[in-house]
C-alpha cells in the first residue's frame, strides 16, 4: 500500500511537471493534436501538416481576425462607447464596463492578449457598425485571403453559431497575411500591455496569456490561444530563427505547447531559405534587345531540406518586342515573368522589369541615334 500512494504522488508530481515546463523532444514534426500545420510565412510552404484542411471549431484564434480587421479599418485611434451587449459577452473579459470609453487600439491589446470576448463585441459593433455587419466583414476577408474552408459566425469564437468554423490550413493562411501588418506583429508579440482605466485610480495592465512567448520558448515572436468546451484548446503561434519566419496552428490539441514547439525545432533543424533568384539584372536573357535591361526588384527566397536543392527550375517568359518599342521611352515597365518551379510545381511568378535609359538633352542627335542603336543591338552604355 505503501508503494502505491509512493507511485501515486510520483506520477503526480511528474504530470505537473511536464504539464508547466514542456520539454524539448527530438525535432519530429509530430503533434498530438487532431489538426495542425506548420508553415513558411514568406512563401507559404507548408512544411509538416496533419489533417490540415479538416474542418473544426476554432474557439478564440477567431480574433486574429478581429484583429486585422481592426487595425487595417484606420480607426485605432478613435474612441469607442462600450455597449451594454459588449459587457455581456460570456466566457473571457477584460471587464469593460457599459457605457465607459476606451481607445479601440486598447480594445485590440485586450482581445490579443488577455482574449476578452467583451472587447471583440466592442470592436466588432464599432467597425462594422453592428455583429452582423462585422461577420459580413470577416468573410469577406477570409475570401479574398483564400480562406476555403471557413466561415465566421461571430467575432470572437464562441460556441453560440453552428456555422463558425475553420481549418488549421486557413489559419495559417490567415496568420501569413496578419503578419505582414507591422501593427498586428507588434500587438501579438506584446508580452504586457498597460491601458488606462477611467473608473478607477490604476490602470489596466494586461499580460500575454501566450506561454510560449512569455516564458516556454525563446524564438516565439506572436499568436493567439483559443478554448471552448466543443472546440477543445485551440493554439496560433508564429516563431523567428536564423531569418526563418515559421507559424505553427494546432486545433483540439491537448498537448499544444509541446506540439509547438516540436513543429518548430523540427522546422529550424530540417529547413533553410536559399535565394532562388537574385534582385538585379537577370543574365540569363540572351536576347538582344532585353540583354542586360531585364531584372527582377526582390530575391525569390524559399525554405527547403538539405536534399531538395536540385529540385529548383526557373523559366523567362517575355514578350515579343514591338516596333512601337524601338521609339525613345516607348518600352513598357514590364516586360514578361519569372516562373519558378520546385519539384515541378509552381510555387511562385514574378514580374520582370525593363530598365529604361535616359538620354541627357544635351546629347546631339547622332549621339542619341548612336545610343538607341547600341541599345537594342544588346549593348550597354556602360560597356
Amino acid at each position: 500500500m505503501k508503494y502505491i500512494r509512493l507511485l501515486i504522488v510520483f506520477i503526480v508530481i511528474t504530470s505537473t511537471i511536464l504539464l508547466y515546463f514542456p520539454f524539448k523532444t527530438e525535432a519530429s514534426g509530430y503533434a498530438s493534436a487532431s489538426s495542425a500545420v506548420l508553415m513558411e510565412q514568406q512563401s507559404g510552404r507548408v512544411l509538416y501538416e496533419k489533417k490540415a484542411h479538416q474542418v473544426r471549431r476554432i474557439a478564440s484564434i477567431t480574433k486574429i481576425m478581429t484583429a486585422i480587421l481592426a487595425i487595417e479599418s484606420g480607426k485605432l485611434n478613435d474612441t469607442v462607447k462600450v455597449s451594454e451587449n459588449a459587457v455581456r459577452a460570456a466566457g473571457s473579459s477584460i471587464y469593460l464596463k457599459p457605457g465607459e470609453k476606451i481607445k479601440l487600439e486598447d480594445l485590440v491589446y485586450g482581445l490579443m492578449l488577455r482574449s476578452g470576448n467583451d472587447s471583440a463585441v466592442a470592436i466588432a459593433e464599432h467597425v462594422g457598425g453592428s455583429l452582423d455587419g462585422f461577420v459580413y466583414l470577416m468573410n469577406q476577408k477570409a475570401e479574398g485571403i483564400g480562406m476555403k474552408n471557413t466561415h465566421f459566425a461571430n467575432p470572437h469564437g464562441l460556441d453560440d453559431h453552428e456555422d463558425h468554423f475553420s481549418t488549421a490550413y486557413d489559419m495559417a493562411l490567415l496568420t501569413r497575411y496578419a503578419m505582414t501588418n507591422d501593427t498586428y506583429k507588434l500587438i501579438a508579440g506584446t508580452k504586457v500591455h498597460r491601458a488606462p482605466n477611467p473608473t478607477e485610480n490604476w490602470d489596466r495592465v494586461w499580460k500575454n496569456k501566450n506561454r510560449l512567448l512569455t516564458e516556454l520558448y525563446d524564438y516565439t515572436t506572436g499568436g493567439k490561444t483559443g478554448y471552448t468546451k466543443r472546440a477543445k484548446r485551440t493554439l496560433v503561434t508564429t516563431a523567428t530563427k536564423d531569418n526563418l519566419d515559421l507559424i505553427a496552428v494546432t486545433l483540439n490539441g491537448p498537448d499544444d505547447w509541446n506540439d509547438h514547439i516540436n513543429m518548430y525545432e523540427y522546422g529550424f533543424k530540417n529547413y533553410k531559405l536559399v535565394n532562388v533568384l537574385q534582385e538585379g539584372t537577370i543574365k540569363e536573357v540572351n536576347e538582344p534587345f532585353y540583354k542586360k535591361r531585364v531584372y527582377l526588384k526582390h530575391d525569390i527566397l524559399y525554405p527547403i531540406a538539405s536534399n531538395e536543392r536540385d529540385l529548383f527550375k526557373v523559366e523567362f517568359k517575355l514578350q515579343e518586342p514591338k516596333d512601337e518599342w524601338r521609339k525613345q521611352e516607348k518600352e513598357p515597365d514590364v516586360v514578361g515573368k519569372a516562373l519558378i518551379y520546385f519539384n515541378h510545381q509552381l510555387i511562385e511568378e514574378e514580374p520582370l522589369f525593363y530598365k529604361q535609359i535616359k538620354v541627357k538633352e544635351d546629347k546631339s542627335f547622332f549621339e542619341h541615334f548612336r545610343n538607341l542603336f547600341h541599345i537594342h543591338m544588346g549593348g550597354d552604355l556602360d560597356d
